[in-house]
């Protein structure tokens, strides 16, 4: 395993990653086809730094943290962790850096093995990876897990379908947190949760950043009101595609693609009077097929500003100001 050249303060930087899945059809399951999950994604990350991902449902959100995880192996393209090349590492070459990358998934009552303990599936990733030396140090390193995300080691013999869905998702963390990551992925981790718990989960999350240094976060969810106060940036994915990436604050106070646009305007806003003379952008037709994405720019079908020549040339990221980029062939 060889170090590839790369920024020192970058823990992650990915280079036109793409997930095409086969469609098959008959007995002898001929490929008629490919869904294509994740379409030339490029971004990079700061170490310490939190991305959150963005966009509707099926635009590719959740595969990109498969394919950084290693659940997925791409189809193209080139992943740097650590500035160690890891898309084409062999398992057993991936195996070193396998507890660096850490995965909170979105379901609490499905991620969890029913048959473990709490405290069993908390320090499974412990022996897994052959951190501590005997069971007084196994039940210590435990117990701290528990006491970092808030729960009673208490706890620690009680099985899932015992646990609420906030006290689940808790366990969820310790087990990501098990192994001492420097990058967790978040799938999405509250959107099963009630609205009260939700905060809990993102409070503690932060709270977890700030007393780590150097942990980073890639937080995928389609709701933008979420992410805007976790993140440092937010990379907007529409089909496969990033198609903007900058700071919350930019997003909100200057959103330049189309889309993004129209996804603000979808956020709620408490204030009932602002909301009453917000404009509403309702886009016109429905999300395309993966399968079958259109030529060009893949959004220009909904575009209410598209022109000719959107329909056949692919725009691609362009920095328009200072940690500011959008894929649109109308921006200069």
């Amino acid at each position: 395993m060889t170090d590839v050249p790369g920024g020192k303060d970058m823990i992650l930087e990915v280079d036109g990653l793409k997930m095409y899945f086969p469609i098959t059809r008959g007995l002898l399951k001929r490929k008629v086809g490919e869904i294509k999950a994740v379409d030339g994604v490029s971004f990079k990350m700061k170490r310490g730094e939190t991305l959150g991902l963005v966009g509707e449902s099926g635009c590719g959100k959740t595969t990109i943290g498969r394919c950084i995880s290693r659940l997925y192996k791409p189809t193209a393209g080139s992943i740097l962790f650590d500035r160690k090349e890891i898309s084409s590492m062999s398992d057993k070459e991936f195996w070193p850096l396998r507890r660096s990358i850490a995965v909170i998934f979105q379901d609490p009552y499905g991620s969890l093995d029913p048959r473990q303990s709490a405290g069993s599936i908390v320090g499974e990733p412990l022996k897994v990876h052959k951190m501590v030396d005997n069971k007084a140090e196994y039940q210590e390193q435990v117990e701290r897990l528990f006491n970092k995300v808030g729960l009673d080691p208490d706890l620690m013999g009680h099985y899932p379908h015992e646990l609420s869905g906030g006290q689940r998702q808790r366990i969820g963390i310790a087990r990501a947190l098990a192994g001492d990551p420097s990058l967790i992925i978040c799938d999405e981790p509250v959107s099963a949760l009630d609205v009260s718990i939700q905060a809990q989960i993102i409070n503690l999350l932060m709270d977890l950043r700030e007393g780590s240094s150097g942990l980073s976060y890639i937080f995928i969810a389609h709701d933008l009101s979420v992410v805007k106060h976790f993140s440092d940036r937010i990379a907007v994915m529409y089909l496969g595609r990033i198609v903007e990436i900058t700071t919350p604050e930019e997003l909100y106070s200057n959103p330049i693609h189309p889309y993004t646009r129209a996804l603000l305007s979808a956020v709620c806003v408490p204030d009932p009077d602002i909301e009453a003379t917000r404009e509403r952008i309702v886009l016109e037709g429905e999300v395309p097929s993966p399968a079958n994405p259109p030529k060009g720019c893949t959004f220009h079908a909904r575009c209410p500003e598209a022109t000719p020549e959107c329909s056949t040339e692919i725009p691609t990221l362009k920095e328009i100001s200072d940690d500011h980029e959008v894929a649109c062939l109308r921006v200069q």
